[in-house]
């Protein structure tokens, strides 16, 4: 089961190792730095839009970041 907490704690490490500032993976990703403190802090989640937007910025696979093993 997929839990909001736990992709939320997989957002923040991947921010941190990516290296860059949450300011600038918000402008990449055309939101305000305000919405990415706000999943980050679990008051909202992403638009699916978004998230995969998110992905992309990061470098991420959506499966690992959803907790979805193959």
């Amino acid at each position: 089961m997929i839990k909001i907490d736990t992709i939320r704690h997989k957002l923040i490490e991947a921010i941190k190792y990516s290296g860059k500032q949450q300011k600038d993976i918000a402008n990449l990703i055309g939101i305000t730095p305000q919405a990415l403190a706000q999943y980050i802090s679990g008051k909202t989640m992403p638009t699916l839009e978004t998230f995969a937007n998110l992905c992309i910025a990061l470098d991420l696979d959506a499966n690992e970041i959803l907790c979805i093993k193959n």
